[in-house]
């Protein structure tokens, strides 16, 4: 391999890597969901909150999640039913395999709460849609959903109902409407479930198993000589030599740095004036990702290949059912390590119909930390402190408060690590920012 050759593998390695991050990402989670014995359209779903052991991209620690795996593949059309909202809330988007939301369920979503049988459809159906059907067209047959059965509270009793509610959601071809066979759930709580992003010829195994499986997108035509002239092209195997093992080896190295410094450079500007916190993706991204990049002069493939780095999920209405917050500095714009002490003070009034939480991630892999008791406060945990004006301290450290761990978010010593604030159900004082979330403080016992 000469030299000019080497550094162009390199280069399509690293643009390979940026524009297959969220189809890398879906199918990281599909072969987890597989290795714990689910199959398509099979419910993966935890019957707890999640703990350090859910290892998916900033995953809620204060919710009930199910993910059904959709495959229209050799069954065609595939019916999602959820609930009414009568005895829980469902919040939640349906997705395509590159993570683009075909639709919002549930009281934020099309069915307004009144719960509807959505019909995800294979690439260009032209059958006939039956009368009661939400149609979903897709243009692949590879989906999947995201779901949060939404918890009153954090009791033990809260938590069953929200399972109990969860469990009626189904999911099933629609050629057996008539006489569907009971859903498939597989619990994965407690158990490793583990779709964090390999920075290594991994990722291009899992790139290039999506590429075999899933049609070309008219959008993606680009992508195919690219993909090619590193190893991947549908209908032959992946059999890299070990040159071109080393030039893919660079390549995915510089895209994961730049990755994480175009993440970094993402929390200019703050969301609040004069603080560290940020919304976790672009506009732009926004924009697309919202009209399944129907734009014919945007695609922001580099604002996408970032934000599914350390996340997961789509909504086809960003900020109505659910609004997110990061950041990874604190007050004095300093790194959040997990050897110091922060103090959060979450004001009193937090514009939220059903609840907020915060949450403390592994700055580097974006997962959960790992060996941490819990990683999150909530509105919903049982016993959480108030202050007298109504405010609540959270603290952030390696080792509990004096005043206990009630309000406590614990941390790894060894490593930084980066916060969440979620807000679900936002009200307009958040959008208008009437109401104002201050900066984490550090040094504040």
């Amino acid at each position: 391999m000469t030299e000019a050759a080497r550094r162009v593998l390199e280069a399509r390695a690293a643009e390979a890597v940026i524009w297959g991050m969220p189809v890398v990402n879906y199918d990281l989670m599909y072969q987890a969901a597989l290795r714990h014995g689910a199959l398509a359209n099979q419910i993966v779903y935890w019957s707890r909150p999640p703990n350090a052991k859910n290892q998916t991209l900033t995953p809620n620690p204060d919710t009930i999640y199910l993910m059904p795996f959709i495959s229209t593949k050799d069954v065609g059309p595939v019916v999602v039913e959820i609930p009414p909202a009568d005895h829980g809330v469902i919040n939640g988007s349906i997705m395509d395999c590159w993570q683009t939301a075909l639709v919002d369920v549930g009281p934020a979503g099309v069915d307004k709460g009144k719960g509807g049988k959505y019909l995800v459809l294979p690439p260009d159906y032209k059958g006939e849609i039956p009368e009661g059907y939400i149609p979903l067209p897709s243009g692949n047959p590879s989906n999947y959903a995201l779901l949060r059965s939404v918890l009153k509270s954090g009791s033990k009793a809260d938590i069953a109902k929200a399972v109990a509610y969860a469990k009626r959601i189904k999911v099933y071809p629609l050629s057996q409407a008539a006489h569907p066979a009971a859903t498939i759930f597989v619990d994965v709580n407690d158990e490793l479930f583990d779709s964090s992003i390999p920075y290594d010829m991994r990722f291009f195994q899992s790139l290039d198993r999506m590429i075999q499986s899933e049609p070309w997108l008219t959008r993606d035509k680009v992508m195919i000589d690219l993909l090619k002239s590193i190893g991947i092209e549908k209908g032959r195997a992946f059999l890299p030599d070990q040159a071109t093992q080393a030039a893919l080896s660079a390549g995915i190295a510089t895209a994961h740095a730049w990755l994480e410094a175009r993440y970094e450079a993402g929390f200019v500007p703050a969301y609040f004036d004069g603080t560290h916190w940020s919304l976790p993706v672009s506009p732009e991204f926004m924009k697309g990702i919202m009209s399944n990049y129907a734009a014919p002069d945007s695609y922001p493939v580099d604002s996408r290949g970032t934000a599914y780095s350390f996340a997961f999920f789509s909504a086809k209405h960003l900020g109505q059912g659910q609004f997110y917050l990061i950041a990874i500095h604190d007050r004095d714009g300093h790194a959040l390590n997990g050897n110091q002490t922060y103090r959060l003070t979450v004001p009193a009034g937090v514009p939220v119909s059903q609840y907020w939480s915060v949450t403390a991630y592994n700055r580097d892999t974006h997962t959960l930390i790992r060996e941490m008791p819990w990683a999150s406060r909530s509105s919903l945990n049982p016993g959480l402190k108030k202050n007298a004006d109504g405010s609540v301290d959270i603290v952030f450290g390696p080792k509990a408060p004096k005043e206990g761990k009630a309000n406590w978010v614990p941390t790894d010593p060894k490593g930084q690590f980066e916060a969440m604030f979620r807000f679900y159900g936002p009200e307009k004082a958040l959008s208008e920012k009437t109401w104002h979330l201050p900066d984490i403080q550090a040094g504040v016992q």
